[in-house]
């Protein structure tokens, strides 16, 4: 079969990489692609430029504005949500009302109209509290502030329609499944690293790195998500694609964060780094509303990924400057996904602000943290920053379930 990808970043590279494995797959194309992933796909500039067996789209943006509607009013076969349904993503305001109305648990919140309701409502929540932006706002819309001085600094950046939100305690998880609009396939869970400085400091990201690990949840866990949050949320919106729960495990149990309409960007690179069947076969049934006892292989051991980033990211940075070292980081057995990178005249040369993830595996999470950094270390751009404490969560859980 012949697959189209939409997007163009580290996500979508991981898509071509592991669809580009299947013996199903005859072509891949990725429209528009980057320069990472014109190595194992066909770049087209436009999606419409192509005729594929199936499609998936990657980013948020054109799920909102309607391509799966557009794809299947055109009789193409299509993996994601109707605009409609990209709306639990799309406006931050629906999906909190969403969650309220399904009794789906979540932080408490208000909406503010304009920044006069948002600061009344400033005066209902205890400090620090999370303010978000309603719209898209590609992972960077969300400001958690610690003091009155931080709320109105947040106010002066986040315009518009806001939702003002309890700030909840506990560790981050990333749950995301596969929905053919009746039925589920639940991916292993993942943690993604959002601010931009180690030990969680700085300023919101589109991601810095993440990793998967099967003991992140429990199967008890999975199952109360999947009961609370997952089919609840399908059932009623029928939605198809991946439906990804950013997940808070408070004391009192999992709280929704927020709700994404497609695959986890970095999420993506570790979880498809670890997948252990025919990624193309199950994309295939989820378009063809087939997903009825479909399951997904996991490879055993966890998977990192580092994101390499921009300087001056996630605020502006500079492009075009030369990448070092990508061969090499090869070389230690990592795999490196390109986000933001173009080909220049003298080679590989940054396009974006977060240029590539450094992807590894191994037998335990400390051997794959360790996998991941030794391939990041061997990347050299100007600028170039990453954290250094991926995972280090996981190994503090790691360690504790171990009893040392």
């Amino acid at each position: 079969m012949k697959i189209l990808i939409i997007g163009g970043g580290g996500r979508e590279h991981a898509l071509a990489w592991k669809l580009s494995q299947s013996s199903l797959v005859s072509k891949v194309y990725a429209s528009p692609g980057n320069a990472g992933i014109a190595q194992v796909a066909e770049c087209v500039s436009s999606p419409d430029a192509v005729e594929a067996d199936v499609t998936v789209v990657g980013p948020e943006a054109p799920l909102v504005e309607g391509i799966v509607d557009r794809f299947r009013a055109a009789g193409k076969p299509i993996v994601g949500p109707t605009a409609e349904a990209a709306q639990l993503e799309g406006s931050k305001v629906h999906s909190k009302r969403f969650f309220k109305r399904l009794g789906i648990p979540t932080a408490d919140f208000l909406v503010a109209e304009n920044r006069e309701e948002a600061e009344a409502a400033l005066d209902r929540f205890k400090f620090p509290v999370v303010l978000k932006a309603d719209g898209l706002a590609a992972g960077k819309g969300v400001i958690i502030a610690h003091d009155p001085a931080e709320a109105q600094g947040a106010l002066d950046t986040l315009r518009g329609r806001l939702v003002v939100e309890e700030f909840l305690t506990g560790e981050e998880v990333s749950f995301i499944v596969l929905s053919d609009g009746r039925n589920v396939v639940p991916f292993a869970p993942a943690q993604d690293h959002k601010a931009v400085f180690d030990g969680d400091l700085g300023p919101n990201t589109g991601g810095m790195g993440a990793y998967s690990d099967s003991r992140v949840l429990t199967a008890a866990e999975t199952e109360y998500i999947l009961d609370t949050v997952i089919r609840p949320t399908v059932e009623a919106t029928r939605f198809t694609g991946f439906l990804y729960a950013g997940l808070m495990m408070t004391a009192e149990g999992p709280r929704v964060l927020e709700f994404n309409v497609r695959l986890g960007d970095p999420e993506a690179q570790a979880l498809l780094y670890r997948l252990d069947c025919d990624l193309a076969q199950v994309l295939m049934a989820a378009a063809q509303g087939d997903l009825a006892g479909a399951r997904l292989a996991w490879k055993s051991g966890p998977s990192v990924s580092v994101v390499a980033a921009s300087g001056g990211y996630p605020g502006a940075y500079p492009t075009g400057i030369p990448i070092h070292g990508l061969d090499e980081a090869a070389e230690t057995g990592a795999t490196v996904f390109h986000s933001g990178t173009r080909m220049g005249a003298s080679g590989f040369e940054t396009a974006g602000g977060r240029v590539v993830g450094v992807t590894a595996a191994g037998a335990d999470l400390p051997s794959a943290i360790s996998a991941a950094y030794a391939g990041v270390t061997k990347i050299h751009f100007e600028g170039m920053h990453y954290r250094n404490d991926i995972g280090q969560k996981g190994i503090r859980r790691y360690y504790k379930d171990a009893g040392t």
